[in-house]
């Protein structure tokens, strides 16, 4: 007997939870209401945009400028010691650097079997191994042999740069 009372409050409490329960369609009243109080209250502001205009300044084509874009070749600057080489002349054409000796020589042999006179120099600050592919006084020579070696035949990431040598 005392399981059919305690069955029969169970229920009794179930149903009257599940009576209280509010309806959706109260609350989606109660939200347009407030959804339509809100635009009373705005009045719509009439935006009008003002194109910006710059002034066109004509230059005459004797007075124009051409900047090269071999200026605008990033180099970094180190200070390296050959280890392996000829010697390195201002700029240097960079295709690999390498933790590990070795590593550096066999790239070294790849390319000195395609006919480059590739060279091995080292940062002493980094402790890394610079395969250099060619060298040149001047930098647009070596930004033109970077950009003919930079198809990846050497590098795997393709990222070949120059290196402005520090005595």
């Amino acid at each position: 007997m005392k399981k059919y009372i305690v069955l029969c409050a169970g229920l009794c409490l179930a149903m009257s939870f599940t009576g209280c329960k509010s309806s959706e369609s109260a609350y989606k009243k109660a939200y347009e209401k407030a959804q339509a109080a809100q635009q009373q209250n705005q009045a719509p502001v009439q935006q009008t945009e003002v194109p910006v205009v710059t002034p066109v300044q004509t230059v005459p084509s004797n007075q124009t400028q051409v900047v090269d874009n071999l200026d605008n070749v990033s180099v970094r600057q180190e200070r390296v010691a050959v280890v392996n080489g000829s010697g390195l002349k201002n700029y240097s054409v960079v295709v690999g650097s390498f933790s590990v000796i070795a590593n550096a020589e066999g790239l070294q042999q790849r390319l000195k079997n395609a006919g480059y006179d590739a060279q091995i120099v080292k940062n002493e600050e980094r402790g890394m191994y610079r395969v250099v592919a060619s060298t040149f006084d001047s930098k647009a020579e070596a930004a033109a042999s970077r950009n003919n070696i930079s198809g990846g035949q050497f590098n795997p990431n393709g990222d070949a740069w120059l290196l402005y040598y520090t005595r």
